[in-house]
This record gives C-alpha cells, structure tokens and sequence, in this order.
C-alpha cells in the first residue's frame, strides 16, 4: 500500500489527460489532437481543451505523445549491478519484449531519475533501492518501480510475492529432516530474510540469522542442517566453500537459494531456489508504464500495482 510520511500530508492528484477530457467535454483522442497541433479538430474545439489544460495545469508526458509516434518511444531502464545475472537476465527480458513493441531502451545505473528526464518516455527501475521522483521537470513521467523497499506515490510497482514459495520451501526442509536452519540475509535484515524466518517459525523452529557474507568457517560451528542464501549467488558460493570442506549437500547440509538463475541448473549439485518468471515481470512493469500514460485511476492504488509470485524449485541441493 502506498504510504504517507508522518507529518505530511499528500498533494494534490496530478490531471490527467482523462481530467482533461472530462473539463472539455471531448474524447481523449481529441485532447491528444489539441495539444499536439493535429489536424482533424476544429478552432472552437481546440482552444476549449486548450483551456482547459491550462486550468487544470496538465503537463502531457512525452510517453503520451510518443503515442502519436511508436518509433518514437524510449524506455528508461535503471538496473542494479549488471554483473549480477539476476539483473542481466531482467533486462535482456526487458530488451526482448520491449523490441517487441517498437520501443527503444536506454539503460543507466542506479540513481535519480532526473538524470532521465527530457531522454525517456517513461522509466522502469529494479535496483532494491528506491528510485527518487523525477521532480516538477516531468510531473507525468510515468515510473514503474520492480520489488521496492518502499512505494511512492505516483508511482507503478511490481510486488513479489514470496511467502507461498517460501512455506513450500520450509515445507520441504522439514519433510527431510531439517533441524537447525540457518538465514544468511542482509545486516539490515531484508523482506526475505524474515519471511524465511516467519515460516520457521510457524514451523516451531527458530532460525539462526547471520550475514549474508558468513563463510563456512564461521558457519559451522552452528552446526546448521539447512542453509538459506541470500540469493542464488550466495548459494553457489556456499556448495564451492562445503564442498572444499568435504561437507556433504545435502547428506549434512541442505543449500537453497532465491532468485532462479538458469545457471542454478548447471551447477553440482543443482541449486534448489525461490524463482521467478522474469518475463512475466517485464511484461507486467511494461503493461503499468502504458497504463500510467493514460494517468493512474482515482478511485486507488490498486491500478498502480503488480503482483507477480515465486515459486519453488526442489533440486538437488536440498
């Protein structure tokens, strides 16, 4: 859900070209017409959307315009680390399916979104930090968030759900005889850290939290049944350090990882993980980026949000 910070109170909606319609008694066609300078709409007709753009202070967006024009559309894409295939794998999904539409790509690194505007016709960022607005310089820029930390008004986002996959993956540990869980999760401790932890707990096991970066040697003395990456990266770290220290996986140790790379299935033994389909992500951040175009509906925030699942994969890790 969309949250206000305490003390503050939020502003105004911003129009949207469906306000605009509204006011000029018109169809949104013909707003588009009138504030391109498109034929096809008389002087009387025009200069009444006209007025009723500067009453209501509407700002089209570029992705609107670039309607007119497909070949004329740019998506921003913010992305996290690229050296991480999880990241790479996104957006080569992203690439593909935006391709697809006729629109063009332009990458960048985590940061403002500003740096963005006046290039881009709308913006999709997954970097796990949260995007900042773009400002008053593109108040209709629409911006489609991938699994933030935190929502921002205005904003589209894709949520993960991940405590069914997580239940079934506990469900698992424990089917197998898992004892003594141990969560490698970040200092700050993150949604899937405690998820993991819940569902242990609902289980009647309490799981040992530590760093996501613990080594082995440090691990052992815990004397952990099951581990539990941060993700799939720490998961193939975890099978390279146990099998350097001659622990069996998954005779002594059960690993599981979250994320789902493809990589996970050409490792030994293969990674059991929390995946997810990153080509219904992408489909679903594209579907909100047009749905924002035409402005986000009044009637809530349900409009602005995704939600796509993870689920489990039992594999030989475990």
């Amino acid at each position: 859900m969309n949250s206000t910070p305490a003390g503050k109170r939020p502003g105004p909606a911003r129009a949207t070209i469906v306000d605009v319609a509204r006011a000029a008694g018109v169809s949104r066609q013909t707003v588009t017409r009138a504030v391109n300078d498109m034929p096809g709409i008389n002087p009387a007709t025009r200069d009444r959307v006209l007025a009723a753009v500067r009453e209501l202070n509407y700002h089209p967006s570029r992705f609107g315009r670039g309607l007119v024009k497909p070949s004329a559309r740019t998506l921003g894409l913010v992305l996290g680390d690229l050296t991480n295939p999880y990241y790479a794998d996104l957006a080569a999904t992203v690439l593909r399916l935006a391709a697809a539409r006729g629109w063009t790509v332009v990458m960048a690194e985590p940061g403002s979104v500003t740096d963005l505007v006046g290039g881009v016709d709308a913006v999709v960022g997954f970097t796990g930090l949260a995007l900042e607005p773009p400002g008053a310089g593109a108040p209709n820029l629409p911006v489609v968030e991938i699994d933030p930390p935190r929502a921002h008004p205005g904003h589209g986002r894709i949520e993960f759900e991940r405590w069914t996959a997580t239940r079934d993956a506990v469900r698992h540990l424990l089917e197998r005889g898992t004892r003594r869980p141990v969560v490698l999760d970040m200092p700050s401790r993150s949604s899937r850290g405690r998820t993991f932890v819940e569902a242990f707990g609902e289980a009647g096991l309490e799981a040992v939290v530590v760093d996501r970066d613990t080594p082995w040697a440090d691990l052992a003395p815990l004397r952990p049944d099951a581990l539990v990456a941060f993700n799939d990266l720490g998961g193939f770290r975890l099978l390279r350090e146990l099998e350097a220290h001659g622990v069996a996986v998954p005779g002594q140790v059960r690993v599981v990882g979250v994320d789902g790379l493809a990589v996970g299935e050409f490792v030994t033994p293969r990674l059991s993980t929390l995946a997810i389909d990153l080509a219904e992500v992408a489909r679903a951040a594209l579907d909100l980026v047009l749905a924002l175009s035409e402005g986000p509906g009044r009637d809530g925030a349900s409009e602005l949000v995704r939600v796509v699942p993870h689920r489990f994969l039992a594999r030989e890790s475990t």
